[in-house]
């Protein structure tokens, strides 16, 4: 892993001001209806690829990084937090295929389209931009049954995983320090901020046998903002890049010698509860539009039906309990569980 990365309790350090974590959460129905955002349910562990390099898969050990155990079918959204005075450009692939364009992952910026997101503002990312307004959630599926985002779009399950490229700001785009009226709010997500704050706003609400790739889910509403800054603004030289490798729950106790996390609640489970889900306050903010090959990819549940016949998952409709409107000072910390 470069020495840019550095990985403390499970959070991902990328470069000198950005973090992430990798949260579980409920994999909604996959219905026809558009859901709010699921809560975060605890981060998913991580561990150093370098610490097991005795144990891992001949592969790993070349495209270093990290890696994380799922559930199959289990769902996953993408956490961020950084410094709110000074933005990061991310680009995010599954496998190696665009999250944002469905198109092939490279290491530069692209504006036409967008094939990156800026944080802040964006404050997650819960799966594949199917629509604008819309993804499809991140749902963990075995390699080489032809149900991934890779597979559909590259016609092969090579790669698998995650692959994450964060670059940092030119020199003098934004402060090196946090200007004083937003350092006296606090921070967002109880991290140093992802998202500039409103004055001291109040709180209200990120391949071997085993190997995984991630499949498309349920539909939910979520707006990938453009770029507010500009190409221009980042820094091609310094740039922070990890491979996310995802393993089934079997493959992490041979490799790590530990119990995997406890199966994810349902959908139902979660519903029974009464639990809340969540929204930003982003009228204004406006969204990337869907590209053609990401609109046509085929989620879990209709590959499914095409090769069995019958569903293979429960996808019962569930009722929507009560909907948080979360400002974005403090939408990481609510959301990933400390409502």
């Amino acid at each position: 892993m470069p020495s840019k990365i550095r990985l403390v309790h499970d959070r991902l350090l990328l470069g000198p001001g950005l973090s992430l974590t990798f949260q579980r959460t409920l994999r909604i129905p996959d219905d026809g209806r558009d859901y709010p955002l699921p809560p975060g349910l605890g981060a998913f562990p991580v561990r150093r690829v370098d610490d097991y390099r005795d144990r891992v898969p001949a592969e790993w050990r070349e495209r270093g990084g990290v890696f994380v155990p799922m559930y199959q079918r289990e769902a996953m959204w993408l956490a961020f937090a950084g410094e709110h005075w000074k933005p990061r450009a991310v680009k995010v692939a599954v496998g190696k295929v665009c999250a944002l364009t469905g198109r092939p992952y490279s290491e530069d910026l692209h504006d036409d389209p967008q094939d990156y997101l800026v944080t802040p503002p964006q404050p997650w990312l819960d799966g594949v931009c199917v629509k604008k307004g819309l993804v499809r959630q991140f749902v963990a599926m075995p390699l080489g049954m032809g149900y991934t985002v890779e597979g559909q779009i590259t016609g092969e399950e090579s790669i698998g995983g995650i692959q994450l490229k964060v670059f940092e700001p030119k020199p003098g785009r934004f402060p090196d320090e946090p200007p004083r009226a937003l350092a006296e709010c606090g921070s967002f997500g109880g991290f140093p901020g992802a998202a500039p704050p409103p004055p001291c706003a109040a709180p209200s609400r990120g391949r071997a046998a085993g190997s995984m790739g991630l499949a498309a889910g349920g539909r939910m509403k979520q707006k990938i903002y453009p770029d507010p800054h500009g190409l221009a603004t980042w820094d091609d030289e310094e740039a922070s890049r990890v491979f996310v490798h995802i393993v089934n729950t079997e493959l992490w106790r041979e490799i790590t010698g530990e119990k995997p996390p406890e199966s994810p609640v349902t959908a139902k489970e979660y519903e029974r509860a009464g639990l809340p889900w969540f929204e930003l306050y982003d009228e204004g903010m406006r969204s990337l539009d869907a590209q053609g090959a990401l609109a046509r990819v085929k989620s879990v549940k209709d590959l499914d039906l095409e090769k069995s016949g019958a569903p293979l998952q429960v996808d019962d409709a569930v009722k929507v309990g009560p909907v948080k409107k979360l400002l974005q000072a403090v939408a990481g910390s609510v959301r990933d569980g400390k409502w």
